[in-house]
């Protein structure tokens, strides 16, 4: 039955492009001579999903990266990277997983290289955002939201 049920199932990329897209860098050109360059990173990700028609879903993923250095704002960076994906024949519960872990992982190098690119652009060295474990961070979520629910029921 499982294999029946895998046959049925049907995965495609319509689409994938830059919703949005942000770059500052507010204390420039001073943050380029503070010294040594050993800003202190902090990545921040965000993903939605939103069905657009049947089987027809838009996924975006937000990466925010702020750098500092020496307590000063060196570039804030943010990209909303979307992408339009087809999937049918998904359980409910399998279809979660589908767009809040799959589809941000097959937009990650999308959102990484425009993230790269820019940065380089501003005039700081290149930044390599490292691999994230979206299907962890899915499940992390979904526990947190289990806890909470359980937790809203002791409440009451």
């Amino acid at each position: 039955m499982s294999e029946e049920q895998n046959n049925q199932q049907q995965f495609a990329i319509q689409k994938i492009y830059l919703k949005d897209v942000s770059f500052e860098s507010p204390n420039a050109p001073g943050v380029f001579s503070d010294g040594q360059w050993q800003p202190e990173v902090n990545v921040q990700l965000n993903t939605e999903g939103k069905s657009l028609s049947d089987g027809i879903h838009e996924v975006i993923l937000t990466v925010t990266v702020t750098a500092k250095q020496q307590e000063n704002t060196a570039f804030l960076v943010e990209v909303k990277q979307a992408g339009v994906f087809q999937m049918s024949g998904f359980p409910q519960e399998q279809l979660g997983g589908m767009l809040g872990a799959y589809c941000p992982e097959v937009l990650f190098p999308f959102a990484r290289e425009a993230i790269a690119d820019l940065v380089a652009k501003g005039g700081f060295p290149q930044l390599l955002l490292s691999p994230v474990n979206f299907n962890a961070l899915y499940m992390q979520h979904q526990q947190q939201q289990a806890q909470g629910e359980s937790a809203a029921e002791t409440a009451h």
